[in-house]
């Protein structure tokens, strides 16, 4: 997974801007695009029936979100950051599934990240004393399929046709036609390619 500079990404040094004791993690541009991102999809999509896609991706891509041809996009979802997103011709994110993409999330042409999967880019540096936010890019492949209720973590890439099975738990990549299920994610079997 290729680099991500951290300051690109609008997150401050913890040691400076004290986010253990309360102080921001993230600079004020990008806290007010957010507040504005979740009014904005608060008031004019998370309310909208299933079948209104279009005008979802309409507003995700007014947000800067990327998005390839027929994507669906469920008013549900939570999307943390949508300039952070970008999203391949037929690709879906079901109910209720949170995108916490704090660093780029990708979600391959057909891939599923179905009702309530987590996609997680952030963490922490655990033995800094200032606790200090840290992210990494996920990459979702074509035809793969994130199962409900799973969750994916900073920096891990789901190969092409991968399926990480419900209430899964990926911190490492899994290969591509590859069926991987619980916590820690473990191989359960290939999976034979499909062909469209």
């Amino acid at each position: 997974m290729t680099h991500v500079d951290q300051r690109d990404l609008g997150i401050l040094d913890a040691a400076t801007s004290g986010s253990r004791q309360g102080g921001p993690s993230f600079s004020r541009g990008h806290r007010l695009v957010r507040v504005v991102w979740t009014v904005a999809w608060t008031l004019l999509a998370a309310w909208t029936p299933a079948p209104l896609h279009c005008w979802r991706a309409l507003l995700l891509r007014l947000f800067g979100a990327r998005l390839f041809g027929n994507v669906r996009v469920h008013g549900s979802a939570r999307i943390w950051y949508p300039p952070n997103l970008v999203m391949d011709e037929n690709s879906l994110i079901g109910r209720g599934a949170i995108v916490y993409n704090i660093a780029p999330i990708r979600i391959g042409k057909g891939a599923i990240v179905s009702q309530g999967a987590h996609l997680c880019t952030g963490t922490h540096v655990i033995d800094d004393p200032s606790f200090q936010l840290t992210a990494s890019p996920i990459v979702i492949g074509a035809d793969a399929w994130i199962a409900a209720e799973a969750f994916v973590g900073p920096g891990v890439v789901i190969g092409e046709g991968a399926v990480l099975g419900a209430r899964g738990v990926a911190f490492r990549d899994i290969p591509a036609w590859s069926v991987y299920v619980g916590n820690p994610a473990r191989l359960l079997r290939r999976r034979r390619p499909t062909s469209p």
